[in-house]
């Protein structure tokens, strides 16, 4: 069930979409189609990731952190080297490419974490067209690092300041763009969810990070027994999993927000809470954390790119099928993975990717050490500075502020600042 059935994982997926969105929805699946049999764009597109990108990104072996947990051989498959720091190019160069291809000039999008912003933005910087970014104004507070890299790009952000403010609401305004300008303009959706043909889109520009790990673990004798990524709309996990997914073997183990507790608003599990239902939301059908009018209902995760009530439709059905095994990690259970593996292995995750490490550490040791697994590292954690730091340094990190706050109302110039005062 790699390909969808008519835009269906069987009940899950669709088109459903308001009459002014269905043209614009059915001329991307053509087109698409065309492209992706088209070995001019093929050929063009391999180009650009190995050149761009720098693909194929580094399957690492984690001597220490498997020495330390005492079981499976841990490798982690580091997308985080992927320019821009995340999976999410591959995306973004992938639907920008195509869409330079069917003459459109303007490309949306929407982003939680920021990092499909960066990305997007960055792949319209490189193909020369102008780019809006949607994103909730809460995640803009915790991502101001990404929301300066989008802007450095050339890209317009637009903070949304309706409903929760994060993903969803992103999503929603991303949607009403391209339905008052489906002409002129593209949107770049950056998960595997929303309408046909998206899921099966972003599947597959995202599908080359299983197929390097297909061919790096062939070439270095590697049998993995599971394979394990984070999933909020799912684009890294159903990348991940793609090449495997009509085989029995390995296990493939996608990772959702705990957040902080099981309790209504106090997480983003999908597959594995206790209020999710089926429901269509956002152009699709999936499941979703809805109330009993089918509303989303508030969510939460210290990622801000699994912060989202919806999962994608293949995901979802594969889920139901038991292909892919659903778990989650708390927020303080994926903050310690970001301390486990950078002190242990000098690699830091992002707050989304470290939920794929967390289950890595519980799965590690209950496994026999002729057992493999590997994680996927979907992203770096530079960009996560605004909610690491207060946590892993708050003290230092408060002072730098203030002092910072003082120099900048002072007009002084960064020599000039007075001595901040050392922590004891």
């Amino acid at each position: 069930m790699t390909q969808s059935n008519n835009g269906f994982f069987n009940q899950y997926g669709g088109k459903y979409v308001a009459e002014v969105l269905r043209r614009p929805l059915d001329e991307l699946e053509v087109e698409f189609k065309k492209a992706m049999a088209d070995p001019e764009f093929v050929k063009e597109l391999e180009t650009i990731q190995r050149d761009y990108i720098g693909r194929e990104t580094p399957l690492l072996y984690a001597e220490t952190a498997t020495k330390l947990l005492g079981g499976a051989q841990i490798y982690i498959k580091l997308e985080g080297l992927a320019n821009t720091g995340a999976h999410k190019i591959n995306n973004a160069i992938g639907q920008c490419l195509l869409a330079k291809r069917m003459g459109k000039k303007r490309i949306i999008a929407e982003t939680g974490a920021g990092q499909h912003g960066v990305a997007t933005a960055a792949a319209c910087a490189k193909l020369g067209l102008d780019c809006t970014v949607y994103m909730g104004e809460v995640d803009v507070r915790r991502q101001q690092p990404n929301v300066s890299s989008m802007e450095m790009y050339g890209a317009k952000v637009h903070a949304v300041t309706s409903g929760s403010r994060t993903l969803k609401d992103a999503v929603n305004e991303a949607m009403r763009d391209w339905a008052a300008n489906p002409d002129t303009t593209h949107y770049c959706l950056g998960s595997a969810v929303g309408p046909a043909p998206f899921p099966d889109m972003v599947r597959e520009f995202q599908s080359v990070i299983g197929k390097e790990v297909k061919r790096q673990c062939a070439e270095r004798n590697i049998k993995p027994e599971a394979l394990i990524a984070c999933c909020g709309g799912g684009s890294n996990s159903i990348g991940f999993f793609a090449p495997f997914i009509d085989d029995k073997e390995p296990r493939l183990i996608a990772v959702e927000a705990g957040g902080i507790g099981p309790g209504v608003g106090e997480n983003a599990n999908r597959m594995t809470g206790n209020v999710s239902r089926e429901g269509i939301l956002h152009g699709y059908k999936s499941r979703f954390l809805l109330d009993d009018d089918g509303q989303p209902l508030p969510t939460r995760s210290i990622s801000a790119g699994l912060d989202y009530c919806g999962i994608g439709p293949q995901l979802a059905s594969l889920g139901k099928s038991g292909r892919v095994e659903f778990t989650s990690a708390l927020d303080k259970e994926a903050l310690e993975a970001v301390k486990f593996f950078a002190k242990n292995e000098g690699v830091l995750f992002a707050m989304e990717s470290a939920h794929a490490g967390a289950e890595a550490i519980k799965l590690a040791p209950k496994l026999e050490k002729d057992k493999a697994i590997i994680v996927n590292m979907s992203g770096r954690g530079d960009k996560d500075i605004f909610i690491t730091c207060p946590v892993f340094r708050p003290e230092e990190w408060k002072q730098f502020l203030i002092s910072e706050l003082e120099r900048l109302n002072d007009n002084k110039d960064i020599h000039e600042a007075a001595q901040m005062v050392p922590s004891m």
